[in-house]
C-alpha cells in the first residue's frame, strides 16, 4: 500500500517588483511575500516558485501555483511537505512574524 500524499496548500499575497525577495510575513492562513522580478510574461511566477523552492529546501518541481496565476493572491501546493513544516520553515524566513490572532504589520519603505 503506498504512502499517503503530503501535500501543504498556501495562500500567497504576492509583491512582484521589489527589490529583492523577501517572506514579509507568515501567518496560518496567509503568507506574505515581495518578489523582485516583474509581473510581465509570467516572471514574477518564476521568481516565485524558485523562491519558495530555495527558502523551503525543496525542489522547484514540488510546488505548483493552483490558482491566481494572473493574481497578486495566489494558492500554492508544495508537495512533501505537511501545512504545519511549510509554515514553521516560512517563519524561519520571515522579517516579521506573526501568529493567527494578530495582524501582519508590514514594514514602511
Amino acid at each position: 500500500m503506498a504512502a499517503p500524499k503530503v501535500e501543504a496548500k498556501l495562500a500567497l499575497k504576492v509583491h512582484p517588483g521589489a527589490r529583492r525577495n523577501l517572506v514579509v510575513s507568515v501567518t496560518p492562513d496567509l503568507v506574505d511575500i515581495k518578489v523582485a522580478a516583474p509581473a510581465d510574461k509570467g516572471r514574477a511566477n518564476a521568481e516565485l516558485v524558485r523562491f519558495l523552492a530555495e527558502a523551503l529546501g525543496i525542489s522547484k518541481s514540488a510546488i505548483s501555483i493552483v490558482r491566481g496565476g494572473f493574481s497578486r493572491n495566489k494558492l500554492v501546493a508544495i508537495s512533501g511537505l505537511t501545512q504545519e513544516d511549510a509554515v514553521a520553515r516560512l517563519s524561519g524566513q520571515a522579517s516579521i512574524k506573526t501568529t493567527a490572532r494578530q495582524p501582519a504589520l508590514l514594514p514602511h519603505d
